[in-house]
């Protein structure tokens, strides 16, 4: 049996807490606790129905390649409550773990609210992820269903008919493809054959079940799955409790407080912790919203325009893409004023381009475990939106730690450590929660930053060793393993490559095997073949005689990168990667 399967599929127990240790000092914040917005102590089902019944007119836009669906918050509610009634209908229950990889279209938005209104676990998992990163997400999770497109499904079917396969999966739910996918209303048995796989659930069978009244659970019980990569080889189940992404809606509203409403553009893709706070702010709050499916700049400045659009967010790659393609647009940015950028390294010299074209961008930091540690506002002056990660986000808390994880004071730089109510409740594999926290119960970044005087956190490095490539966490050692499977390569080491376009990017040093020879092109291909996520191919391959190590043989990665950083002897030309 794959170790991966040890944890039952079944999440209705409380969320596991962590005991802090007592202690004759306790720490302090290094920044006063600011107060929470009110939000209703309830279950994401309740507060989904109160979005619903108090904004039914919100206009919400899904912009595919080829065409704009527009529907209001009310209607959307109306279709996720028949999808919820579909699923319970099929055997579905509280605390079974429901997986969803689906674009950013609007059976996405309603599969999203189906299962929590539900009262299931919802897992989404990033679109762009191959067999190789799902099958492990399915596995460990002990997913009991997956809602994914038809020309995904195969594959998933397949997977699961193998004698060690998903023994967790009940059920494959297939959307149609493309713009000639059928309605919700059309019935399943009208709907072309070879639109839907064998063994596999139509999505309009779900679609047209009796509605759901929205099922109550308890806050602290599990609600949220995400998967992030990050220094280990494998993805990290991430936990949230009904409590925990309540708490995050209302922490992310402050970020309004005394502005007007705005008009959203979503650019994250579903599946990430940024594109979920999204898309909950816009059923919960009732956030008018344009989803834009595959990113293109150029559609992204139409949509601005033609539904006004005041405010987005994104990467680094997403807003320098967006100034770009205003530079080719007569009419530029338009209503577009407000832009949080994070999710990599943030230049200041991209929040003052952004300032020159009359947008306000502000950088802002968290983490699939603690979704928005601190941001920064289109109020704040520009020096500090450029040079700063914002101040910490109302409920929470940070503390500053050198090596020997004693409390430095304002302006030192040390190790972030965090905690507040947004804060998960711990990994999906509980052995990763020992190394995830401090003695005393506070949250371990992995991250190097400073508290100013002010209360603005700055991000100055990190300690893990991961690759943050247009908001995705690559994880090295996971490129460094699927590397050492091609019969050419005696040694690897993987480190982040700063670039203009995606903040950082996959260069892979590798020492040969003699008499082997290797490009770059044979790389990608060998990824591609192990079914590796496109963000996880290496964009520059650099071969070298010999690797930087310690005394005790460890690779001296840091020096690899200051090489990169110096466009030292192992600098090579750019080379063009996965988009």
């Amino acid at each position: 049996m794959h170790p991966e399967n040890a944890r039952p599929a079944h999440l209705v127990e409380p969320a596991r807490t962590v005991e802090a240790l007592p202690t004759a000092n306790p720490p302090r914040s290094l920044t006063p606790v600011r107060p929470l917005p009110d939000i209703a102590p309830l279950p994401l089902a309740a507060l989904l129905h109160l979005g619903a019944a108090g904004h039914p007119d919100t206009r919400l836009a899904f912009r595919s390649p080829v065409d704009t669906l527009t529907t209001d918050l009310g209607t959307l509610y109306e279709r996720a409550a028949r999808v919820a009634g579909g699923l319970a209908a099929r055997g579905i229950g509280p605390g079974d773990v429901v997986a969803l990889q689906l674009t950013s279209r609007v059976q996405s938005a309603i599969a999203h609210a189906a299962v929590l209104l539900r009262g299931a676990v919802l897992l989404p998992i990033v679109p762009i992820y191959g067999i190789r990163e799902v099958a492990f997400i399915l596995r460990q999770s002990g997913a009991s269903a997956i809602i994914l497109p038809g020309r995904q499904a195969a594959q998933i079917a397949e997977l699961r008919g193998a004698p060690d396969g998903l023994p967790a999966l009940r059920h494959i739910v297939t959307v149609a493809d493309g713009p000639t996918a059928p309605p919700d209303t059309t019935p399943p048995d009208t709907v072309p054959s070879d639109s839907v796989p064998a063994d596999t659930v139509p999505w309009q069978e779900l679609a047209l079940a009796p509605p759901l009244a929205p099922c109550a659970r308890p806050l602290d019980e599990v609600a949220v799955l995400v998967y992030t990569s990050g220094t280990t080889a494998a993805p990290k189940g991430v936990t949230h409790t009904h409590r925990s992404v309540a708490a995050e809606v209302a922490s992310l509203r402050s970020l309004r407080a005394g502005q007007p409403d705005p008009v959203y553009l979503d650019l994250f893709p579903p599946g990430h912790i940024a594109g979920l706070s999204v898309l909950l702010r816009t059923l919960v709050d009732g956030l008018p919203t344009v989803f834009l499916e595959r990113f293109d700049a150029a559609e992204a400045i139409k949509l601005v325009h033609a539904h006004r659009v005041t405010a987005s967010a994104g990467v680094p790659f997403h807003l320098t893409a967006l100034l770009d393609a205003a530079q080719r647009d007569a009419r530029g940015l338009g209503p577009l004023r407000d832009f949080l950028v994070g999710g990599a390294s943030v230049s200041p010299t991209l929040v003052e381009r952004a300032e020159r074209a009359g947008v306000s961008a502000y950088r802002a930091y968290g983490s699939s475990e603690h979704p928005t540690i601190s941001s920064g506002s289109a109020a704040d002056p520009l020096d500090r939106r450029a040079a700063t990660d914002g101040r910490v986000m109302p409920g929470s808390e940070v503390r500053i730690l050198d090596p020997a994880g004693h409390d430095l004071g304002h302006g030192e730089e040390g190790e972030i450590v965090t905690r507040g109510p947004e804060q998960f409740a711990g990994y999906r594999d509980p052995a990763l929660d020992a190394t995830a926290f401090t003695a005393d119960g506070w949250l371990r970044t992995g991250d190097i930053g400073r508290v100013d005087a002010d209360g603005y956190l700055t991000i100055t490095d990190r300690i893990k060793d991961i690759i943050v490539r247009n908001g995705e966490n690559v994880s090295s050692k996971e490129v460094e393993d699927l590397l050492m499977t091609h019969p050419a390569v005696a040694e690897a080491a993987a480190v982040a490559e700063p670039d203009n376009r995606t903040g950082e990017r996959v260069c892979v040093f590798v020492l040969p095997r003699r008499g082997s020879v290797l490009d770059l092109d044979e790389v990608r291909a060998h990824f591609a073949a192990a079914g590796a996520a496109k963000q996880k191919t290496p964009e520059r391959l650099v071969i070298v005689a010999d690797l930087p190590r310690t005394a005790a043989g460890k690779v001296r990665k840091h020096e690899l990168r200051a090489d990169l950083h110096a466009g030292g002897a192992h600098h090579l030309p750019a080379t063009d990667g996965p988009s």
